[in-house]
């Protein structure tokens, strides 16, 4: 299973990360949920770089040419709440596209124990096509595991490409576990080799959720 880890070369990437990270720029809920939707788009145009093409006779004003478009039937699904931006970056790009959503959240026993729930899933068929699931933390993967598990109701994709802006090595190691190794592949803004008491990354960059949108009650 590959991992395309952006941090490996410095880019743009690293510049919103830095941005999304840094507590004098989170106040900025609009630059916030923009620098999201920015590295989706990033990531986006970098998938496509590995996806399959066919040549296509396209007529112009003055003669025909021959170009390549994309020979895949592309899924974007995310994880409600912070996916969103997120997801709108792949979705700026892939703009052909069908859509999946998912609402999957913690739900705490005690103070640091929870599980994940999937409350809402809604999404076409994805049987033979290319499934791209967003979600920006990946910090245990159980939730991105849940998530797959209920979209494969509705089918078997061809390939799996899971997409999140930071990961835990944990999260990194459990997907390489639960995902199918042939056909899957993680990209990732950035790892951090740490998770706390409460299953946050660390550093990481706080509650993405409520960065972009607001704490919520």
């Amino acid at each position: 299973m590959e991992v395309i880890n952006f941090a490996d070369t410095p880019s743009l990437v690293s510049q919103y990360m830095a941005e999304l990270r840094d507590v004098a720029v989170q106040n900025d809920m609009l630059r916030f949920r923009r620098n999201l939707e920015r590295i989706g788009e990033i990531m986006a145009y970098e998938m496509s770089k590995r996806m399959r093409y066919r040549t296509e006779d396209v007529r112009t004003p003055l003669a025909t040419a021959q170009c390549q478009v994309l020979d895949e039937e592309v899924v974007l699904a995310t994880i409600f709440r912070a996916g969103i931006p997120f997801h709108k970056g792949f979705l700026d790009y892939f703009d052909h596209a069908q859509n999946a959503f998912v609402s999957a959240y913690r739900k705490y026993r005690e103070k640091e124990n929870f599980d994940v729930f999937i409350e809402y899933i809604a999404s076409p068929k994805i049987t033979g096509k290319t499934l791209v699931i967003a979600d920006p933390m990946l910090a245990t993967g159980s939730s991105m595991e849940l998530s797959y598990r209920a979209l494969l109701t509705k089918g078997e994709p061809a390939h799996i490409h899971v997409a999140s802006i930071i990961a835990s090595q944990a999260a990194i190691d459990y997907i390489k576990s639960t995902f199918p190794e042939d056909k899957t592949t993680i990209w990732v803004g950035a790892v951090d080799a740490e998770i706390n008491s409460h299953s946050y990354i660390v550093p990481g960059l706080g509650d993405a959720g409520d960065l972009a949108y607001g704490i919520k009650e």
